[in-house]
């Protein structure tokens, strides 16, 4: 009997979870270690944050799920990682601690044969002085952080409606912070709330990022086919945000936050500050901050994981120029080189790099954004760790026939500009590869037949569509395996 623990239950965390219970027949244990007691399914916490779905519509419980498909779970936090046993055992181990329930505070153990670093980011908000739900800014990163900023923005709306002026600032809050998709989605929803309500002429409405163009969103920009014509990403967001009456700030750094004030750098070197009656500022990512052991009890860390505490993967880190980065430097398989029980899935893994060309101000300052690993990605990596593993455990063979690059796989993206059957829109972009591949596609990066940006309302329904289904599906309810991640 083999058992395989996956830690974490995101999106990449609960597909790898989910087909490794499908592949895997009942004399396998698969175990779930998660802090989190629901399942959410993220790109609807915008909804959320714009009053328009409650959390209940955008989560359901976990242990429920993986009860009825016999998962293992144990809702807790993993601290360390211990590959090789320890002095007692060579089993390997990962000792975790309990975060509710009975056994809350209390410190384990769990073994297993085939480990999943599913744990996604930890998300940093204290990289940034001032940033976070919990002091100056809000957030939609999780589905309660979203529920927050309806509150907030939903008395901002209120000063509106009694003729007050309001200034919105939405964007990154972290020189190296990513998901800029999620951000631009929420300050698009705004701006259509506020002209649904007929408030435009009061609000001032800004978006402020870390990416040296718009439209970068960590991932070097790209060249997009829109009605017959092949046009860069800037342009593409440039328009949307104009036709919206959203006024913007790029190559810039927050730093700092205040009430009703954000300080940043930009790539000039200048420091500036903007003032906000709201803010949402998406913060900086990293690993989950566990450590690793060796069998002595010396600390490896170093050894599993990259300096931002994400864990080493089959890709190629050795430092070299932006002009020598490749595609080839990116992972297949998502096996660490050093132990090869261990994969990571998701944001769990460390990039080789970034797709945007590393930029920095005259003072040292490091202002551009990091890769996105999130959504259709995560599903499609967590998918063939699971099925590598069970073909390892099955075959008793030690190879990785799935692979799943970023620089081969594509993407789509759906960023919603409002809300309503008839009066919604969406701007709907396709990237191949994620990843630029200047080899292959030596004049775009990408193939630029696959690489398409809509506006419309089309674009709206298939996301709301994608919001039931893919519920359905991490719900594992009849037939969920047919709908693609």
């Amino acid at each position: 009997m083999a058992k395989v623990l996956v830690l974490g239950a995101g999106i990449s965390g609960h597909t790898a979870v989910s087909y490794l219970r499908r592949y895997l027949g009942k004399e396998h244990e698969v175990v779930m270690v998660s802090p989190n007691s629901n399942f959410q399914w993220v790109p609807s916490n915008i909804w959320v944050g714009v009053g328009l779905m409650k959390p209940d519509q955008v989560k359901f419980a976990l242990a429920p799920v993986y009860k009825k498909i016999g998962v293992t779970y144990k809702q807790a936090l993993a601290i360390s990682l211990h590959p090789e046993g320890n002095k007692d055992s060579d089993t390997p181990y990962v000792t975790i601690k309990y975060v509710a329930g009975e056994e809350e505070g209390k410190e384990d153990t769990v073994t297993y044969d085939y480990l999943v670093n599913a744990t996604g980011p930890k998300l940093n908000f204290s990289a940034t002085e001032g940033l976070g739900p919990d002091k100056f800014t809000n957030s939609v990163c999780t589905y309660d952080h979203a529920d927050h900023a309806w509150g907030n923005l939903e008395k901002a709306l209120k000063k509106m409606e009694n003729g007050e002026k309001q200034t919105f600032l939405i964007g990154t809050g972290h020189p190296l912070a990513t998901c800029q998709g999620a951000a631009f989605e929420y300050v698009l929803n705004i701006a259509f709330e506020v002209g649904k309500r007929k408030l435009s002429h009061l609000a001032d409405i800004w978006w402020i990022s870390n990416e040296y163009e718009l439209g970068d969103f960590g991932m070097g920009g790209a060249y997009v086919k829109r009605n017959g014509y092949i046009t860069p990403t800037k342009i593409f967001t440039e328009s949307i945000l104009k036709e919206s009456g959203i006024r913007w700030i790029k190559r810039a750094g927050v730093y700092k936050v205040e009430e009703g004030k954000a300080y940043y750098e930009n790539l000039r070197g200048e420091k500036h500050t903007k003032e906000f009656d709201f803010a949402m500022l998406i913060p900086g990512f990293s690993g989950s901050g566990m450590k690793a052991f060796a069998k002595d009890g010396s600390d490896i860390s170093d050894k599993v994981f990259a300096a931002n505490t994400m864990m080493k993967v089959d890709a190629d880190y050795t430092p070299k120029p932006y002009e020598e980065w490749s595609a080839a430097d990116w992972p297949e398989t998502y096996q660490s080189p050093v132990f090869d029980t261990m994969y990571a899935a998701g944001i769990a893994f460390a990039p080789p790099h970034t797709m945007s060309k590393p930029m920095q101000s005259p003072n040292g300052t490091k202002i551009f954004p990091t890769p996105p690993r999130t959504g259709m990605p995560s599903g499609v990596i967590g998918k063939i760790v699971a099925q590598n593993i069970t073909h390892r455990i099955k075959t008793g063979k030690n190879d990785n026939p799935h692979r799943a690059s970023m620089a081969k796989m594509g993407a789509a993206c759906i960023v919603s500009a409002g809300y309503g059957l008839f009066k919604g829109q969406a701007a709907v972009m396709t990237v191949k590869p994620i990843v630029q591949d200047w080899e292959k596609y030596p004049k775009w990066g990408r193939s630029i037949n696959d690489t398409v940006g809509v506006v419309g309302t089309a674009g709206h329904w298939m996301k709301l569509f994608m919001h039931y289904m893919f519920l359905y599906k991490a719900k594992l309810k009849p037939l969920w395996w047919l709908i693609p991640e």
